[in-house]
């Protein structure tokens, strides 16, 4: 069967390794990870008082079972689905069959003791994502930083004309706008790096009824809490038969707005691109346009655009849908469930061609001094706001004088000897006179140099 999305094909490279967690076998190997640990829990801490704990090298062949995970595993799973119709049903059957390949059937009634399926589930969903973000995402995020963090570095004093509303505005440095994006995407890293991922393990309806019939001496509670915990998962204690998944909705949150700031980063540079500010170093055997020789197109932000889009589209959903559930039970969460590989994918994806066209992009510091020369006009808030604070100060007497600049340059071009004419004329001290007359397009950037250092 030939791929349906183009994630498992055309970009398979660039997102094979979220595979590893977030595909249909990732999360049936971490069920089998779940269910065995669970077994061993029951045991080796002897929790029912049976006295039959494995030996170390039964948990070590018990462990094997799920960092040797294969394509024969996957087969044998869905072979044995076929029959049961019931997905964690067969990973029950497989860890039973496991106990016997080591001599251990007289654990076989331990397998899946006291747990709904959902018990399993929010489980393997929760370490698969945790391990997916902390394993795939964030490392491609960390990528992103770093390039931007060089480029920031590099052109932290290139001056650039700022576009406000898409007109000519007090100049800054490539580098602090840079480091804008820099400061908003850290700030979202350190929310889902921050996420909790919880987990619950009661029964049918986070009552624990079943457990409390079967041994009624035994503190469940706190052998739920004991158990999630050592998975390294947040323990929830008051749940229906679901784990509540608000979790997930939130840090799919913080991963979409993530998206949404790097979208905007892509739609800035190729702005900047189509201004002529970044010329893109062509790629050897490339080819931009079907009829167009000279194209170089800016195709990775473009890229990434739709896929920062598809994944927010996906990521939403999931937010919105998981956190409702009817009763204490819908299966509405089981089919979302299954595209969580989708919106990170996408995301992924995103990244990747973020990184690439980033790599791909030489500043054009003559386009930027030459488009800040040709806009002196800019210098009109700096003359405005400095005769302002010597009338404040009783230095001088010009009245209106915002207005007096309004009149010299709203919508005009005018140049730097206009500028000097004018300066010149007016009622100021010498000292602040000759601040004004220092001033350039492109020596008019603050402290933009020093703001972009904070993200270094």
């Amino acid at each position: 069967m030939q791929p349906l999305s183009p994630l498992d094909g055309r970009y398979r490279g660039a997102v094979a390794d979220l595979g590893i967690h977030l595909s249909e076998a990732g999360l049936n190997r971490a069920r089998i990870h779940v269910e065995i640990e669970w077994l061993i829990f029951l045991a080796n801490q002897d929790v029912l008082g049976i006295n039959r704990p494995f030996t170390d090298a039964q948990i070590a062949q018990l462990r094997a079972v799920v960092t040797n995970f294969g394509d024969a595993d996957v087969a044998e799973l869905a072979k044995t689905e076929a029959v049961t119709q019931h997905d964690v049903k067969a990973v029950e059957y497989f860890v039973r069959e496991r106990l016997t390949q080591i001599g251990r059937s007289d654990l076989h009634e331990l397998t899946h003791f006291a747990c709904t399926s959902e018990d399993i589930n929010n489980l393997s969903y929760a370490i698969t994502v945790r391990d997916a973000v902390a394993q795939v995402w964030l490392p491609k995020v960390a990528a992103l930083l770093a390039k931007l963090r060089d480029m920031s570095a590099k052109y932290a004093s290139v001056p650039m004309m700022s576009r406000t509303h898409g007109q000519p505005a007090t100049p800054t440095t490539m580098g602090k706008e840079l480091a804008v994006f820099i400061y908003r995407l850290e700030r979202q890293v350190k929310r889902v790096e921050a996420a909790e991922y919880l987990g619950k393990f009661s029964g049918a309806t986070g009552t624990f009824s079943a457990h409390v019939v079967a041994a009624p001496q035994v503190d469940w509670v706190g052998v739920s809490e004991r158990f999630v915990t050592g998975l390294g998962l947040t323990w929830n204690p008051l749940t229906t038969q679901i784990e509540s998944h608000d979790w997930q909705a939130e840090l799919y949150g913080s991963v979409a707005l993530f998206n949404r700031i790097l979208h905007n980063l892509c739609t800035d540079v190729w702005t900047y691109i189509s201004l002529n500010y970044f010329k893109q170093i062509p790629v050897a055997g490339a080819t931009g346009s079907s009829t167009m020789p000279h194209k170089v197109n800016p195709i990775r932000f473009e890229n990434a655009e739709s896929n920062l889009e598809l994944s927010n589209a996906i990521l939403d959903s999931l937010s919105a849908t998981l956190v409702t559930s009817r009763l204490q039970r819908d299966l509405t969460d089981s089919s979302s469930q299954r595209n969580i590989g989708l919106g990170f994918g996408h995301s992924v994806l995103a990244l990747d061609n973020v990184v690439r066209g980033l790599g791909q992009l030489e500043l054009n510091e003559g386009v930027l001094l030459a488009d800040l020369l040709d806009n002196w006009e800019v210098l009109g808030e700096a003359i405005q706001t400095l005769i302002r604070a010597e009338v404040a100060a009783g230095r001088s007497d010009i009245s209106n004088p915002y207005e007096l600049l309004k009149e010299l340059t709203r919508g005009k071009r005018i140049g730097g000897d206009d500028l000097i004419t004018f300066v010149n004329g007016l009622n100021l001290e010498q000292e602040a006179k000759d601040r004004l007359l220092s001033l350039k397009p492109n020596t008019y950037v603050g402290v933009a140099a020093a703001l972009a250092a904070r993200v270094q």
